[in-house]
């Protein structure tokens, strides 16, 4: 059978370079093969074929053809084929004519049973024959060719013949196979020679060294000429067990896909070999939702699911890839030569699709998905350590922007030694509770009462002052500090809710978690045991997730987000609108109050579309029984639109700032000091002027 990862079969393009080569060689070569044949004696071929010992030394031939002995789990060149020895005793004993007439025939025989294209099987030949005429030649010029057929034998005065013959052979063969396995691979011939004639060259001497003993055994007694096959099958045997432990340490178990350490040899290989001005390109890529499938159907499904994305990636690349699997479902691709980052993307992309086209198993048909991050060497890393690692990073940022491929860019990238010493300010900042929450308002836009504060987490560094929460909680997110983060943000939440509803202030608390925090156990413990120590209502605090969390059923499942709501601690959607998720599936989460991103609200007096999206999740939202609230509230007029709308909440610096706990404080105190009918039923313009009022009593 045919290697199914073999591309070796497939015909070069007509006019390549490639096609050029073997076209040439088969030629040369058959032309060869021919000449060779007309000057065999027709009586002496006759009485050959009536030679017992000429028809064992076909089977053996033949026989040699069959399987090829492999000293390196590299298939460069493929491997040494014992009939090489059974041939060249042929060739001293018999003459060249009936050498390559016994070689063509085993190829052609190998050719059948392994299924091997026609232009190869062709190629084969031809390339032989040359190989096996250069040797005649030598063989010639030391007057060592035998005249007549079988008239061949050899003893010790013809060593030096015999050694310079078998070196003419393994030269001129290993030189045309190099250079047919360059041009299909687009590698230097260099680099294939270098790669390969160490393993060639020991297992063609000790063949070639023997052919001359076959020769002297088949003259005193042919009877003893199948005992040489003893010590071939030794060493092949020997060499299939050495392959075999080189195969299992260099290869992937699962998929039979080369591992990381086959793919840092390749790599550091490829950055060898590249000459100036030439560019190495390293993939990794990850399946996307892998791991829901794996959990539902079991691991023999995913297996067999990541047995055919091998499958696809191998038949998807171009000769002299790599395609290796690093674990689990993340593989990574290694192009030797890329003209540039356009031309790696378009590789990336092709490999997308091939494996987004869509796959059936156990009866059910699944569309997979995959991200891709892409770094070049020079341009982005000068080694395979910092190649993997920014093709890492980039096949994140592939992930969180959801384009399924990005190429590394070394301003997004949250690894630079700048981002982790300010990741180790962050932990110490944590630990030595430096960091600060701030509250900003929630009012209702129909009557301006306050329905609760969202928290805002704020951190001002000793030496570079206020930091963004968008530049570190992202970092935060990609480590191990977010779960210490979102613990820290709780307690702080918690403590100041504790503060103001013991003295009258009874508003909610809103606290933005991750996903991953969501989904994780010890989050629902840790609010239980702090509304207990606190003495709370499960309603004095309230977490917001962004909507991404629709995108995946375990949110559904998941047993942290049932225990939450067992406690009684609501949930709110944050930055709902930038998703793909419908709103139905909000029916299946405990979920109180939508908020709407703000991109959205800030346009809707500018923009016909906005205003008709914001209208319709507003009119959906109440639909399901939920709360609307609207972020990025700026302006009377845009409060005044919402109003009309029928949304529920404002939340903006239209109203209020967000505020220290101290200022908050302050600040609700005197908003409960009015009395209600002073901002009953108010407009949205009414509420700014008394808001205006407010800020005029704060000292």
């Amino acid at each position: 059978m045919a290697d199914p990862t073999d591309t070796r079969d497939t015909g070069p393009r007509l006019g390549s370079p490639l096609w050029a080569y073997l076209a040439a060689v088969i030629a040369v070569g058959f032309v060869a093969l021919v000449v060779s044949q007309l000057r065999m004696d027709t009586a002496e071929v006759v009485e050959l074929a009536r030679s017992p010992l000429f028809w064992m030394l076909t089977v053996l031939v033949v026989l040699g053809e069959l399987r090829p002995v492999i000293l390196s789990a590299s298939l460069t060149v493929g491997g040494t084929y014992p009939s090489t020895m059974f041939t060249f005793a042929a060739l001293l004993h018999y003459g060249l004519p009936i050498a390559v007439l016994l070689q063509a025939v085993a190829m052609v025989v190998n050719g059948a049973v392994t299924r091997k294209a026609c232009h190869r099987v062709m190629f084969n030949i031809a390339q032989v024959t040359l190989a096996y005429t250069a040797a005649g030649m030598v063989l010639g010029l030391f007057g060592d060719q035998p005249v007549t057929v079988g008239a061949g034998v050899p003893d010790g005065t013809d060593l030096l013949a015999i050694g310079l013959a078998g070196l003419a052979y393994f030269v001129v063969r290993a030189a045309l196979v190099s250079g047919a396995v360059a041009l299909h691979e687009r590698r230097s011939i260099h680099r294939v020679i270098k790669t390969t004639i160490g393993h060639q060259s020991l297992v063609y001497a000790g063949l070639l060294g023997m052919a001359p003993l076959v020769v002297v055994v088949m003259n005193h007694s042919p009877a003893l000429v199948p005992l040489f096959l003893a010590p071939v099958l030794a060493v092949y045997f020997t060499a299939s067990m050495s392959v075999r432990r080189d195969h299992q340490a260099m290869h992937d178990g699962l998929t039979g896909l080369p591992n990381r350490k086959m793919l840092v040899l390749s790599t550091e290989e490829a950055l060898a070999e590249a000459r100036e001005g030439e560019r190495v390109g390293l993939f990794l890529l990850d399946l996307d939702r892998f791991k829901e499938i794996n959990d539902t159907l079991g691991h023999p499904v995913g297996d067999r699911l990541l047995q055919m994305v091998a499958h696809r990636l191998t038949h998807s690349v171009r000769p002299g890839d790599v395609v290796a699997r690093l674990g689990g479902d993340e593989f990574a691709v290694l192009l030797p030569s890329v003209r540039d980052a356009a031309a790696a993307r378009e590789v990336a992309a092709r490999l997308r699709v091939a494996i987004t086209e869509p796959v059936r198993l156990e009866g059910m048909s699944f569309d997979l998905d995959a991200s891709f991050g892409i770094a070049i060497y020079p341009d982005h890393a000068p080694d395979f350590e910092m190649l993997l690692q920014r093709s890492d990073v980039a096949m994140y940022l592939a992930k969180e922007s959801r384009t399924g491929v990005e190429i590394y860019a070394a301003d997004k990238d949250r690894n630079s030694p700048e981002r982790l010493t300010l990741l180790g300010d962050l932990r110490r900042a944590i630990d030595r509770s430096e960091l600060r929450l701030h509250y900003q308002p929630k009012l209702d836009l129909s009557g301006g009462q306050v329905r609760g504060v969202e928290a805002l987490l704020r951190w001002r560094h000793p030496e570079r002052g206020m930091i963004s929460p968008g530049e570190f909680v992202p970092m935060a997110e990609q480590s191990y500090l977010m779960r210490h983060l979102t613990g820290y943000v709780i307690d702080a939440a918690l403590e100041q809710a504790a503060h103001w509803w013991h003295t009258g202030l009874h508003e909610q608390i809103s606290v933005n978690v991750s996903a991953r925090d969501l989904l994780d156990s010890a989050l629902s413990d840790q609010l239980g045991a702090g509304l207990a120590r606190y003495r709370l209502p499960p309603k004095a605090i309230q977490l917001e997730v962004t909507e991404r969390i629709l995108m995946t059923d375990q949110a559904y499942t998941a047993d942290a987000v049932r225990a939450l709501a067992s406690l009684g601690v609501p949930l709110a959607l944050d930055d709902f609108g930038t998703g793909y998720s419908s709103l139905v599936r909000l029916q299946r989460l405990p979920v109180a109050e939508v908020k709407i991103d703000s991109s959205f609200v800030r346009r809707i007096g500018e923009s016909k579309d906005d205003e008709r999206i914001v209208r319709s999740i507003v009119d959906l939202v109440r639909s399901l029984g939920l709360r609307s609230v609207a972020e990025g509230v700026e302006s009377a007029e845009v409060a005044e639109r919402l109003a009309d709308m029928g949304c529920d909440l404002g939340q903006g610096w239209l109203f209020a700032e967000p505020m220290s706990a101290a200022d908050a404080t302050v600040w609700l105190r005197k908003h409960r000091g009015l009395a209600p009918h002073d901002f009953g039923f108010l407009r949205p313009t009414e509420i700014l002027d008394s808001q205006r009022a407010w800020s005029s009593l704060s000292p």
